[in-house]
C-alpha cells in the first residue's frame, strides 16, 4: 500500500487538535490527499460505540470490546481503503489509546488487549510466496506528552466533560505510564512530544519528526 498512516496520541488538553490540521495542510501543499479520522469513531458504527464508551458506565472488558469493534469497522471501512487509494490518513489516537486508556488507565489486561489487537488489525501479506499475517500499524506516532495537571488547565470550562476527562489526575498519570510502556515496546514507530511548550515550538518538533521519517517532502 502507498498510503501513509499516522496517528495522534495523547491525553485531551494535550493539543493533539492543533496540530493535525497543521500537519494535514503541510501534506496537501506536497501533494497529497489526506484522510482525517479519529478514535473511537470514523464511521457510522464506530461512532455509535464510541458514543456508549465514551458516556455509560460499563466494566473494562466490554469498554475495551467495544472500542476494539469500533476499530475494526474503522479499519475496514476507512482506514485501508485510503491507504490503497494512497491517501495519508492523520487518525486522532489509534490501538496505542486503547493500552493506555483501558490498559494502564482502567487496569485491564494487557495480554487480552495484545491479542485483540493481533485479531482486529491483522492484516494478510506474503514473504517470499509463503502466507503470512502482519499487524497493523500507524507510520509514525505522535505523542503529545503533557502532565495530566496542566492538561486540566487547558481543559477548564471548554466543555462538559465525558466519563474519562472527569477522571482524576492519577488516572491519566496511569494513562501516561501505558504511552510510554507502549513507546518502549516500539520506539522506532513513536516520536515522543513535549507539549508543554508554546504551539508553534511544538509543531517545529512535530513537523521535524515527520521529515526526518521521509513522511513528507
Amino acid at each position: 500500500m502507498s498510503g501513509i498512516f499516522v496517528s495522534f496520541e495523547g491525553i485531551d488538553g494535550a493539543g493533539k487538535s492543533t496540530h493535525i490540521e497543521r500537519l494535514a495542510q503541510a501534506f496537501r501543499e506536497c501533494g497529497r490527499t489526506v484522510t482525517l479520522t479519529r478514535e473511537p469513531g470514523g464511521t457510522p458504527l464506530a461512532e455509535q460505540l464510541r458514543h456508549m464508551v465514551l458516556n455509560e458506565a460499563m466494566d473494562p472488558m466490554t469498554e475495551a470490546l467495544l472500542v476494539f469493534a469500533a476499530r475494526r469497522d474503522h479499519i475496514q471501512r476507512v482506514i485501508l481503503p485510503a491507504l490503497q487509494r494512497g491517501d495519508v490518513i492523520l487518525c486522532d489516537r489509534f490501538t496505542d489509546a486503547s493500552f493506555a486508556y483501558q490498559g494502564a488507565g482502567r487496569g485491564f489486561n494487557w495480554d487480552i488487549l495484545s491479542v485483540l489487537e493481533n485479531w482486529v488489525q491483522g492484516m494478510p501479506t506474503a514473504f517470499g510466496g509463503m502466507s503470512g499475517q502482519s499487524v497493523l500499524q500507524p507510520d509514525i506516532t505522535l505523542w503529545f506528552d503533557l502532565a495530566p495537571a496542566i492538561a486540566a488547565q487547558r481543559l477548564a470550562g471548554a466543555r462538559v466533560p465525558d466519563k474519562f476527562e472527569s477522571q482524576p489526575v492519577a488516572f491519566f498519570e496511569s494513562v501516561a505510564s501505558g504511552y510510554a510502556r507502549r513507546m518502549d515496546a516500539d520506539p522506532t514507530r513513536f516520536v515522543r512530544l513535549n507539549a508543554d511548550q508554546k504551539p508553534d515550538a511544538v509543531w517545529q518538533d512535530l513537523f521535524d519528526a515527520v521529515r526526518v521519517k521521509g513522511l513528507l517532502g
